[in-house]
């Protein structure tokens, strides 16, 4: 097992396959840059997009879609909290964005075995953010737009610049996956209930 360093390690958006083979399940990321916003709703309308033979309203080659949807902004602020959703509800839709060329996704929970498939087959990463920090991960991001679905409200797909956005590498190109990690440690690291009798 890679032994992973604790030290954040600084990624500028987009991401290429150069810098995604070097990302192991564990790494701490720090990324900077431009990356996409969008959840169930706008995933769902960009598949039956691809599947009516249409362009994307954007280009998915190198990019990151983070799985959450804003509160309101309130008054001086670009965005509300920003926390991560349950990125299962992704599953079906991630596969074939993909195959589009998309390379990171950001969330929080376990992917499903088909997704991780799919990392290993379009060399692609997934990333969790700390879910119930939303109100501080909302201070990295420095600039927001919405670029398609506008009638979906906190479910349009965005455009946001970030800074030193902080995510962990949940699963790896490699098969690598920090909760199947997790547990095999406390599997080796807690003893039999029976032992401690």
């Amino acid at each position: 097992m890679k032994t992973v360093s604790m030290i954040p390690r600084s990624v500028k958006l987009p991401l290429s396959d150069d810098v995604v083979e070097t990302l192991h399940a564990g790494d701490e990321l720090l990324l900077t840059g431009v990356m996409y916003v969008g959840r169930d709703a706008a995933h769902k309308r960009m598949i039956e997009t691809l599947e009516a033979g249409e362009m994307l309203p954007v280009d998915l080659k190198g990019q990151t879609i983070y799985f959450m949807g804003p509160t309101p902004a309130r008054p001086g602020k670009i965005i509300g909290s920003a926390g991560p959703t349950s990125s299962y509800r992704m599953d079906f839709y991630s596969p074939r964005l993909m195959a589009e060329g998309l390379k990171g996704m950001i969330g929080k929970g376990m992917r499903s075995r088909e997704v991780k498939e799919a990392m290993n087959r379009y060399k692609a990463v997934y990333l969790g953010a700390i879910g119930g920090a939303g109100a501080l991960i909302s201070r990295c991001i420095q600039k927001v737009e919405v670029v398609a679905y506008d009638d979906l409200g906190a479910e349009a797909l965005r455009r946001i610049v970030v800074q030193d956005f902080p995510v962990t590498v949940v699963n790896d190109i490699y098969g690598g996956d920090i909760y199947e990690q997790g547990r095999a440690q406390f599997r080796i690291a807690a003893p039999h209930p029976a032992a401690v009798q």
